[in-house]
């Protein structure tokens, strides 16, 4: 009889609690004020673009759930591959022990990155990150030359783990944290017309102390999705190299089709020294992260002087039920039909870039490969706290689309399997909010 009345069950005449109520009880939400409390929405499943709740609406996923979901929903395919490797072998420790999954993983993923030679795994995209700069930061320790200066792009974010943090912009995300955060030197973007300044910068920036430079190659994605040229990287690629400074690019949004091409490193002419990836990696089914790194930057760890050890690790490292989710994305990212999705997605994102440029509410448009933002006017500064990403969430959560909006700058970066009538449907919500504004 206790367990009726706690659930309750029809038989005792009472309602059972909904999800949303439930969640309210017990869960604390990322990046969400606890007052005033606002209900989640409850989901229930996935198929495709759509997310349906328990309230038994459906909804179009516009941001690919923070950028991880590539292929839809719970896609057959990679479900399937996933289940197989569960009764096979979930997890493993990886120190001193392998399995087929990280094993191939790796191999594909240098595959299509020759220029790297070495993958390290780690649990998601701030991780990947934190892996990169403590590689960077040991790579001059065990040269015997240690520095400790990191550069970065002005308005960067990397993740919220502490080094993710610090090379991140000194804002909201990290303000409650900025007396421990290590110092780093932030130059401007390269944006269309300030290229030069930002080389010079760069440059004077780049000493005898400095370790590493990191960067989110073409698109910086919660600082607004702001997107620069793959030219003007390059040149900053290039100077870094000049001084033998190593290159990181965190390529945790761009990578994987987003920019275009499989990873945004791929249309810069001079390469990175290390990539960091993660989110669309597993095809968003299961946490994961990576980082890549050239033969140069793993040869200063090749020593019998045990005290140089890379002493990073997880205990979820490797885990060989997400390698095989990432494996199964992957071969849905080499099929003829995932590149032509791409290619239509991006084509539409552009004629509806070019098309709502001139709104009077909009202050830029901006589209790369599949990303399409919205700079909204707004007499507050453009800032993730702009009072226009209060109103913007709810209106389209009634017209059943999914956008979380970065401030004022509204962005549509879904699943590749949307359909032209889903982002039709998306696009007539958007037109709709503009004439509001």
């Amino acid at each position: 009889m206790r367990w009726l009345l706690y659930c309750g069950c029809y038989l005792c005449g009472m309602n059972t609690p909904s999800l949303s109520a439930r969640d309210r009880a017990a869960v604390w939400h990322p990046f969400t004020p606890q007052l005033p409390v606002q209900d989640a929405v409850a989901l229930v499943r996935g198929e495709g673009a759509l997310l349906f709740g328990e309230d038994g609406r459906s909804y179009i996923d516009a941001t690919a759930s923070w950028w991880v979901n590539l292929h839809g929903h719970a896609h057959p395919y990679i479900a399937q591959k996933i289940a197989v490797q569960l009764v096979t072998l979930e997890h493993a420790i990886f120190s001193g022990f392998t399995h087929e999954p990280a094993v191939e993983l790796a191999e594909r993923l240098l595959g299509r990155l020759p220029h790297m030679s070495k993958v390290f795994y780690s649990d998601d995209g701030s991780t990947a990150v934190e892996v990169a700069l403590k590689m960077a930061l040991q790579y001059w320790h065990n040269k015997g030359t240690p520095r400790t200066k990191i550069v970065a792009f002005e308005n960067a974010y990397h993740g919220d783990t502490f080094g993710a943090m610090s090379a991140g912009a000194r804002n909201v995300f990290s303000r409650a944290f900025g007396p421990l955060l290590f110092e780093v030197v932030h130059i401007p973007v390269p944006l269309p017309g300030s290229e030069d300044a930002s080389l010079n910068a760069l440059t004077e920036a780049l000493d005898e102390h400095t370790a590493a430079f990191i960067a989110e190659p073409l698109i910086q994605g919660a600082g607004g999705m702001i997107m620069y040229e793959a030219e003007a990287l390059s040149r900053i690629y290039q100077r870094c190299k000049d001084k033998g400074i190593p290159v990181i690019a965190d390529e945790v949004m761009t990578g994987f089709g987003r920019t275009g091409t499989w990873f945004a490193s791929d249309q810069c002419t001079v390469k990175p020294d290390m990539i960091c990836l993660s989110k669309g990696l597993t095809g968003g089914f299961m946490p994961l992260g990576v980082t890549l790194c050239t033969e140069e930057i793993h040869a200063a760890f090749l020593t019998s002087d045990r005290t140089r050890t890379f002493f990073h690790g997880h205990s979820y490292t490797a885990n060989a039920t997400a390698c095989a989710a990432a494996l199964a994305s992957f071969d849905l990212m080499e099929e003829a039909h995932t590149q032509q999705q791409i290619h239509t997605l991006a084509h539409f994102q552009q004629a509806q870039t070019r098309r709502l440029k001139n709104h009077r509410a909009v202050m830029q448009a901006r589209c790369k490969g599949t990303i399409a933002a919205f700079e909204l006017r707004s007499t507050e500064s453009t800032s993730y706290l702009n009072p226009i990403s209060e109103r913007v969430h709810p209106f389209f959560l009634e017209r059943g689309v999914i956008l979380r909006p970065l401030g004022n700058i509204i962005y549509v970066l879904p699943p590749y399997c949307i359909t032209t009538k889903q982002l039709e449907q998306v696009y007539a919500a958007l037109e709709e909010f503009l004439e509001t504004c």
